[in-house]
């Protein structure tokens, strides 16, 4: 099962990677995104925007370093905390529109022509989990650099290390898995890119929104931070700003990065279950 598993992910990878068309706007979401959230949603620049000539420059920048520190947990910048967020963004939306291939492939008679040969079907539902993770996390990657290159970006603290890129890099994988089981299994299911894209909208938008993706959930009224606790967008936000932020991590710290990556490891596995499921019924030929 494993080779033909590789064999498939290579195959749309391949693909993927020969149309720029593909790539590229990917680069340019994560740009988008940057700018926008980081600059125009800025939290510290809209308290501060009415005091601009009234107050002292050096007293508005001791006020939005202020707000930084007690709101958004210490990050010396709004994008060096909003950065975990907008890769998660970039993880959801690539992940829930990433099975439009898989459908096509359907459509086109393609993966009737799999099912009829004696290959796995495992093999078939696990080449669309890793094939759309592997893109994901390549777009991760260049996101995180561009937040690094961008004005007023990311900035990682003096004790970040190799074991900080790791970790931050370790709870986005989880999480992509997790949730390319899950799309790739609702790819298998619909027969339409019409459906698809209407399910994913509207499953989207509401797994960004309610969760800390953005903004702290501490602003959040009681019902809306239920609800984001168990967000795993909010687990993993929480864990990859840990690093980011903090670089080393005390021993409360890292006892609360301990357990949010437990958790994505339970929900990973929980989601992988419940995703081959529900792909093995979908996979029968037609």
């Amino acid at each position: 099962m494993i080779d033909e598993t590789i064999a498939l992910s290579a195959r749309a990878l391949k693909k993927w990677v020969r149309n720029p068309a593909a790539v590229l706007p990917g680069l340019f979401t994560s740009i988008f995104y940057l700018v926008l959230f980081g600059n125009s949603f800025n939290p510290t620049n809209l308290f501060t925007a009415g005091l601009s000539g009234t107050l002292p420059a050096s007293v508005i920048a001791q006020i939005k370093q202020s707000i930084l520190q007690n709101a958004f947990g210490g990050a010396p910048t709004y994008i060096t905390y909003l950065t975990a967020g907008v890769i998660c963004l970039i993880l959801v939306f690539n992940m829930a529109f990433g099975g439009i291939d898989l459908v096509l492939d359907r459509q086109l008679g393609y993966l009737n022509t799999l099912l009829t040969s004696p290959i796995p079907r495992a093999a078939i539902y696990f080449s669309g989990v890793m094939q759309n993770l592997v893109k994901v996390m390549a777009l991760a990657l260049l996101t995180f650099l561009i937040a690094l290159v961008i004005p007023d970006g990311l900035v990682l603290p003096s004790g970040f290390g190799p074991f900080n890129f790791i970790g931050i890099f370790a709870a986005f994988a989880l999480l992509g898995f997790g949730l390319s089981c899950v799309f790739t299994a609702l790819a298998l299911s619909v027969r339409s890119i019409d459906s698809l894209v209407a399910i994913v909208n509207f499953l989207t938008l509401p797994l960004i929104f309610m969760s800390n993706a953005l903004f702290p959930s501490t602003s959040f009224p009681d019902w809306l931070k239920a609800i984001a606790s168990v967000n795993p967008i909010s687990t993993t936000n929480e864990a990859a700003r840990l690093l980011i932020v903090n670089g080393t991590l005390s021993s409360s710290q890292l006892s609360t990065f301990a357990g949010d990556m437990l958790y994505l490891i339970f929900v990973a596995a929980a989601l992988t279950v419940l995703g081959y499921l529900a792909a093995r019924r979908a996979l029968k030929a037609e």
